[in-house]
């Protein structure tokens, strides 16, 4: 790392500052970018400030949107009565390509993590009580990650919803413990789905 022109360091180290990417990919993908016409990395550059810019969340179900309003909440054939509960906007992706499921979603924003310094404070949980009392929804489904914290924060949100007349289910079939909706197939994910469990 420390052979690299100063340039070439600081883009890499501002790859490897992205989730999941580590110093050799961080590396590679600097070269990339330096192998690239100025066109090309013009383009690249405005990509990331449009995401920037043009990306907002979602008034209702906090997603990420282009628009105040997400394309799945202004859906009219939507099940606006089911609300799916997920950590993320990458888990509303992972859930869509099953294609069986049509209700609507609610985005926390992440997971309870005292180790992180996360709590419930953090998460886009009064977004999802205020609603259960403004619209008509009958079952929250909790499709948070099979993690100790995606696991607490489902049991930390189901406790929450008792004093609610409302159905408040989990996903469970063929999620493994420690795995993520984003790299579950679709087969899994359906599964998941259809053997959701009350709690």
């Amino acid at each position: 790392m420390d052979t690299l022109l100063k340039p070439l360091k600081e883009l890499s180290e501002k790859f490897r500052s992205l989730d999941g990417v580590g110093k050799k990919s961080a590396v590679r993908m600097a070269f990339s970018v330096l192998n690239m016409s100025n066109e090309d990395a013009e383009a690249f550059a405005r990509a990331i400030l449009d995401a920037k810019t043009k990306i907002q969340l979602c008034r209702c179900c906090q997603s990420i949107s282009e628009s105040e309003i997400c394309s799945i909440c202004a859906s009219d054939t939507r099940d606006h009565s089911v609300v799916c509960v997920v950590e993320d906007a990458k888990s509303i992706m992972a859930l869509e390509k099953v294609k069986e499921y049509n209700g609507v979603y609610h985005v926390l924003g992440g997971v309870i993590s005292p180790m992180k310094g996360i709590g419930p404070e953090k998460l886009k949980i009064k977004e999802l009580l205020e609603r259960i009392n403004e619209e008509n929804i009958e079952e929250i489904i909790i499709a948070t990650n099979p993690t100790v914290e995606g696991e607490a924060t489902a049991m930390y949100i189901s406790r929450l919803l008792k004093p609610f007349e409302i159905t408040v289910t989990r996903i469970a079939n063929g999620l493994p413990v420690g795995a993520d909706l984003e790299y579950a197939d679709a087969v899994t994910l359906y599964r998941a789905i259809q053997g959701r469990r009350e709690i």
